[in-house]
């Protein structure tokens, strides 16, 4: 449970204008007989969710790829201060509700909301009640998967994806009735883990029908299909979308993802006590040594201004994934998605002609 002290009072669920509460819609059946993306299927041009990047993500990256057909994101925390939450969440809706009625030719995304649920968040429980005023379709919770947060999100219908790093942090997740689990394999940007997609996701897939979610170093059609085959039912990306033109995101640092790659990432837990992966040249340029950086005190966890040091993740230490070395531009989001939906019917259609060659 997510221990929060300055508040520990119920998120109520949201009233209508008149007064009468929504009528309850329970999570998604967690089948094994039925896609766990059913409710996602008829609304994404790709099996793909933006991930939420700090800073970076904002409403401009956030609706386009919303309207491209994936999931867009964003965290709680980028919206500064509480009442700007309010307000980004008011134009999401209404401009992606504009589109979707002027194009209903076009399949538009739902978006998301990433909560982190640690107690150097003393936003979360006022971020949570804006989500349940704005019926936010997926919260997406980080750290600790607080069953109030699960709860607030089945009120309305939305659902509930939560990230981990290990079987042991999937298996507490799915015990307070998360929906899906996002599995943040080696080579994830950001905070990741150490384990392979490969024992990760098998070993998730034996026990949890729900949605299943993979990250790590995906950044092309390839990647995307990659995650389906190995048994994931959507691909989770964020390094990728940095390096497009909607991202808040320094123009040096969409620059510096096209000009390096794996081997300049940096596997280190000093900027915020959680350990990620940082482009080690942004490292360097903060004047520290990539290559003896000390270990942190997990206890000084600090996530609500980009770590505990002067140079912070993400403003001047650059988090990004493996996969930083398929990317050579920064083009819109709605560029990038037709990109990946070639590269990713390429993929399908070769890896077809090969099984069949092999069975």
């Amino acid at each position: 449970m997510c221990k929060i002290e300055h508040r520990r009072t119920a998120i109520k669920p949201y009233a209508g204008a008149a007064g009468e509460a929504r009528p309850a819609h329970g999570p998604p059946i967690q089948d094994s007989s039925m896609p766990a993306t059913a409710p996602l299927a008829d609304r994404l041009e790709l099996p793909v969710v933006g991930s939420p990047l700090f800073i970076v993500s904002g409403p401009e990256l956030v609706i386009a790829q919303c309207k491209a057909g994936v999931v867009g994101s964003f965290p709680a925390l980028n919206a500064r201060p509480v009442h700007v939450l309010d307000e980004w969440l008011t134009r999401i809706r209404g401009e992606l509700g504009d589109y979707a009625a002027r194009h209903p030719e076009k399949k538009v995304a739902p978006f998301a909301v990433n909560q982190i649920c640690h107690a150097s968040n003393d936003r979360l429980m006022q971020d949570m009640e804006l989500c349940v005023k704005h019926e936010v379709p997926i919260i997406i919770t980080s750290l600790r998967p607080p069953a109030e947060i699960v709860e607030a999100a089945h009120s309305y219908g939305g659902v509930v994806f939560h990230d981990v790093i290990n079987v042991k942090h999937a298996r507490k997740a799915a015990e307070q009735g998360v929906d899906g689990l996002i599995l943040v394999c080696a080579g994830a940007g950001g905070h990741a883990g150490t384990l392979s997609p490969f024992a990760l996701v098998r070993e998730v897939k034996q026990w949890f029908g729900g949605t299943v979610l993979l990250s790590g170093a995906i950044s092309d059609g390839w990647g995307i299909a990659g995650a389906l085959a190995l048994g994931a039912d959507l691909a989770y990306m964020g390094t990728r979308f940095v390096a497009t033109a909607e991202a808040n995101a320094d123009a040096a640092y969409k620059q510096a993802l096209m000009d390096y790659a794996a081997h300049h990432i940096v596997y280190t837990n000093l900027f915020t006590g959680v350990h990620g992966n940082y482009l080690g040249p942004s490292i360097a340029a903060a004047g520290l040594d990539p290559d003896n950086l000390p270990v942190a005190d997990k206890t000084k966890m600090n996530f609500g201004s980009g770590g505990n040091m002067k140079s912070k993740a993400w403003r001047d230490i650059w988090g990004c994934g493996q996969g930083i070395g398929q990317i050579t531009d920064a083009p819109a989001v709605a560029e990038l998605v037709e990109r990946l939906k070639r590269e990713f019917a390429e993929a399908c259609d070769g890896f077809t002609r090969r099984a069949g060659r092999a069975a």
